[in-house]
């Protein structure tokens, strides 16, 4: 994993991998910390003890089947309040890889999750640190399921139950194609296409324009996504108005 070489300007250039880690977005913070650090720079793992997605969840992966690893970006032309144009970039690029296996069915879940159908497949963890107004580093971890077959959230899937594929994908030329991906879309958006990069954002939403239930604060109510704001908050119409929502306040009802 550690010998890839994709076709990127500096997504993946620097490779750490370990064969196991408590978690590779806290080994990259630690080398940011430690001032040994480029932008792009990899951190990969067959195996996390402790690995983690959003609201604190746990990351449920078999060893040496899935691609699990972190970014190191440094998005310093982002302001603080502009850091979920970041989500936006990152969650394209993960989106344009699995379509290429994928044919129909794959969407995003807001705010960072890849679903087929009703089943996630991957999420990601964005992890940002200030420097001023703006970004400074941004650790992103991303968890893949690529060959796993089983897991013990019915909601769970993988590229190999989609496909079907007989044969084990290879993770090393997968992970070559994702940062390629994944920098296509980061360089579009520090080349200013973040308006662009929103519609597409908007039009692949886990869904967008349907009527399904939320739950917030133990309560489900109906309504439709139409949308997210500036700051990245999910508008949700519901009784007839439009309300905007933030990390954690708001769940789907799948």
């Amino acid at each position: 994993m550690n010998k890839i070489a994709p076709k990127t300007l500096f997504t993946g250039k620097i490779i750490k991998y370990l064969p196991t880690c408590h978690s590779t977005n806290d080994v990259a913070l630690e080398m940011i910390q430690n001032g040994d650090i480029f932008e792009g720079t990899v951190v990969v793992t067959d195996k996390q003890t402790a690995g983690r997605g959003q609201r604190g969840n746990s990351w449920e992966a078999q060893s040496g089947m899935n691609l699990t690893f972190s970014l190191i970006l440094k998005p310093d032309f982002l302001k603080a309040s502009e850091q979920f144009q970041l989500n936006i970039a990152i969650s394209l690029g993960v989106s344009d890889f699995l379509n290429e296996f994928i044919d129909e069915g794959l969407k995003i879940k807001w705010s960072n999750d890849l679903y087929c159908y009703n089943q996630k497949i991957g999420g990601m963890l964005f992890e940002n640190s200030l420097q001023g107004y703006n970004i400074g580093y941004s650790i992103i971890g991303i968890g893949l399921n690529i060959n796993q077959m089983s897991f013990d959230s019915q909601t769970a899937t993988s590229l190999k139950n989609i496909t079907g594929n007989p044969l084990p994908y290879e993770l090393p030329s997968l992970l070559e194609k994702l940062l390629e991906a994944i920098e296509k879309k980061y360089l579009l958006l520090r080349n200013g296409g973040i308006d662009s990069l929103k519609q597409q954002y908007i039009s692949k939403l886990f869904r967008y324009q349907e009527w399904h239930y939320f739950r917030k604060d133990g309560i489900e109510f109906l309504g439709q996504i139409l949308g997210i704001d500036e700051q990245g908050k999910l508008a949700v119409e519901a009784e007839g108005r439009i309300q905007y929502f933030g990390f954690k306040e708001i769940q789907f009802v799948i």
